[in-house]
Parts: C-alpha cells; structure tokens; sequence
C-alpha cells in the first residue's frame, strides 16, 4: 500500500521544492504522511469543488499546481473560499499537495509542456536559475576510481545539459601517516605512506549532495574519504523558468497567434503589433511571466507567449518582439495533463484522475 509520503517525496524529486520561489508555498499543505493513498485527483486550483470531487471519488490525495494557502491563516472560520477549502479537507481526511514554481522550474515542467503542444523544439531554459550547481573533488587509488565514478554517477553527479557521466581525472601521488588507532586500508601505522591515486572532479545539482557524497564514503575504500565542495555561480542549464524554441517552418505571425488561441484553448489573446511577417523563435512562459520579457528579448524571440502582462507593460515589448498574453488560467492548464503523466506512470495501485472541474475564474463574452 502506497503512503502519502512516498508519493511526495517521488514529487519533490521531479520538482524539489528548493526551486520554488521565495513567496510561494509548494508541498503538503494538508494532511498526513503516514495515510494510505486510495486516489488522486490531479488539478490546476485546489478549492472546495475540487476537494468535493475528491470525495465523490473516493481520492484523499489533490496534487494541485497553485497553493490553496500563499499566507499564514489565524483563523478558520469559513469567512472565505481559502478557510473553508482547508476545513473541508481536513473534515473529509483529504491531503492537498501543490507542485507550484518549483514544477515551473525543472525540464519538462510546465512550459516545456506548453511548448510541446504548440510543436516548438530544441528548448532551452529562458531564464536559468545560478547557485544550483556544486562540484566535488576527491582523491581516490586508481584500483577504486572506477567504483566510486559509477556510483557517483548513479547517485545524479557528472550531468552537464544533455551529457552525463561526466568528469576530470587526474593522476597524482597522495601522501598519509596512520596515527595509533587508525584501520588504514593501505600503508603502516606510524609510517607516512604514500599512493598512487586519481583525482576526480565532478559536478551535481545542490539536490543531489547528500545522496552524492553518501555513495562517495560508502564506496570509497579508504577510512577517512578527503573530499572537497564549491558552491558553483554556474547557471543551471535545465533548471529555471521559461523555455525558448524554435518551430520546424517559419509562419505568419498572425497565422501562429491563430494556432495560440487554438492550442491553448484561449477566449482571447492580447498581443502587440507584429514587428515582422514571419515567426520562428517562440519563448514560453506558463503563468505570470511579465518579468521574463527581457530574457525573451535577450534570446531573440520573435513572439513570448505568457500572460498576467498589464496595460503599460505591452509598451515594453518596443517592437522588438511580440508579446502574446493568453490569461493566467489557460497558459498553465496542461498542468493538469502533465502531472497525470507523472504520477500515472510512476503509481499504479489506485487510479490518478485529471479533475472535471474548470477553476478559471475569468469568463468571455
């Protein structure tokens, strides 16, 4: 029987909650751990017709894309859609788990999965995330370094953008005394040894450490392992928000815009004055992505694709490229899709289902 806790932590290995952004609120918002999953309903907003659904069902699992809870709550009264969300969770034995900008960040999250829809490939992060990256050295007999490369690398280390198992070696001589007390596995107590050994350098994501310098001292054969860390200014290639692509053949610019309201479903799409007739170069952004406009300038995008942009800031595309806005709502609601994906082919003991209800809140005339 499948816990609660495993299916959140299988969650935050695709979208470790470390990426999310400062104000957001991703994970178990409600609920237990230790409960046995029955069901799960995947959806865009966690909100009382949803937890309804749930419990028509027979799920006591939401995993939702936004938060239902962004603020601290000190009181439960009901007064407002938010309260009385959580209330009838809790009352109903319901978890609600949110995979927010965190999922927005990882490579095939939710723009890669806008972007796919719309057929635009050979993507790239638009905005790429710094800080995310370490790199370890240590020293270890040429004997081992096979060993302890192997389980390094299955532990997450040595991946570079679309590369792995990647690393620098080098050959050298290590030096050690074993002082009284010491098990050494090579050498004399009390005799300064000296080995031959290679140095190893690889480098990982900050999420992978632990799990990275586990194998390292379970592999390795020596002791006391010496190793060293550095924090890496590097951007992180997969890891950030937005994506940038191309289409296979150029196309109208507003034969495109077309295919946008198309694809995605939309009552409307905002957007600038085409600054040329063809397009190619399409940047992506799920949700809110007014801040991303100069990294889609930057990447020399013809169109970015968006939304939540307001009046003054349209002015800012500066013909150097058209923004297309498409609400809030319709430029994430293949996250649905997306994570019914994720957990369907991961969970097979009791059913994920896509939720039946609309949350948008905008309507069209």
């Amino acid at each position: 029987m499948t816990k609660i806790k495993e299916v959140t932590s299988f969650l935050d290995r695709v979208a470790p909650s470390s990426l999310q952004e400062s104000y957001d609120n991703a994970g178990l918002i409600v609920g237990d751990y230790n409960a046995t999953v029955t069901g799960i309903v995947v959806c865009l907003d966690s909100v009382e017709q949803t937890v309804e659904e749930a419990i028509r069902v027979g799920a006591n699992l939401i995993v939702a894309h936004h938060p239902i809870v962004f603020k601290g709550l000190k009181r439960f009264n009901g007064s407002d859609y938010v309260q009385r969300t959580v209330i009838k969770a809790i009352q109903n034995n319901i978890a609600i788990y949110a995979t927010h900008t965190n999922l927005d960040s990882v490579e095939n999250g939710v723009s890669w999965k806008i972007a796919k829809k719309l057929g635009v490939r050979n993507l790239k992060v638009l905005s790429p995330k710094g800080g995310r990256l370490m790199k370890l050295e240590t020293f270890v007999p040429g004997k081992d370094a096979e060993t302890v490369m192997e389980a390094m690398f299955k532990a997450g280390a040595g991946s570079i953008g679309k590369y792995s198992e990647c690393s620098f070696v080098t050959e050298g001589k290590g030096t050690f005394l074993a002082n009284a007390g010491a098990n050494p596995h090579v050498g004399e107590i009390g005799k300064r040894h000296q080995e031959q050994e290679i140095k190893v350098e690889v480098v990982f994501s900050v999420d992978d450490q632990s799990a990275v310098i586990s194998v390292l001292l379970d592999t390795h054969p020596y002791e006391s392992v010496a190793y060293f860390l550095f924090k890496l200014e590097n951007e992180h290639p997969t890891q950030g928000l937005g994506v940038v692509g191309e289409i296979d053949q150029e196309q109208e610019t507003l034969e495109f815009l077309s295919k946008i309201k198309e694809v995605m479903k939309a009552g409307v799409v905002r957007y600038t004055k085409p600054v040329k007739s063809m397009v190619k170069r399409i940047a992506i952004c799920g949700g809110s992505g007014s801040f991303l406009l100069s990294a889609a300038k930057k990447a020399h995008a013809d169109i970015f694709l968006t939304s939540d942009f307001k009046y003054h800031e349209f002015f800012d595309s500066e013909n150097q490229l058209v923004i297309a806005d498409i609400g809030h709502f319709e430029s994430e609601q293949y996250t649905s899709e997306l994570l019914y994906e994720i957990l369907s082919q991961k969970f097979s003991t009791f059913a994920v289902r896509i939720s039946a209800i609309n949350t948008n809140p905008v309507n069209y005339l």
